[in-house]
């Protein structure tokens, strides 16, 4: 009877330790790698200047005309000028 006892504490460890592991793969592998990816597009974003070819997240390709805190303004070649968040750039070209 008392070594029941024992070998159900030994599994409650034994759980307790793959749901760790489990948290630690999931934490390398997943929540890592996309908060890595946010660091670099804010840093981006924060880079962007007058002159640079950008594409936003909706797939138009302009060129910075000017920026400001929360906006940046796109010519995409004509006379338009557009007004978009900086938070709607997808990538620099």
């Amino acid at each position: 009877m008392v070594l029941l006892q024992a070998d159900a504490g030994a599994g409650n460890y034994s759980f307790l330790i793959l749901m760790a592991g489990m948290f630690a793969v999931m934490y390398f592998f997943m929540i890592r790698p996309q908060q890595k990816k946010q660091k670099e597009q804010k840093k981006m974003v924060d880079e962007l200047k007058a002159g640079d070819d950008v594409v936003t997240a909706g797939g138009l390709h302009g060129k910075v005309i000017s920026t400001d805190d929360e906006t940046v303004t796109i010519s995409t070649g004509g006379a338009a000028r557009l007004t978009y968040e900086k938070t709607a750039i997808g990538k620099k070209k």
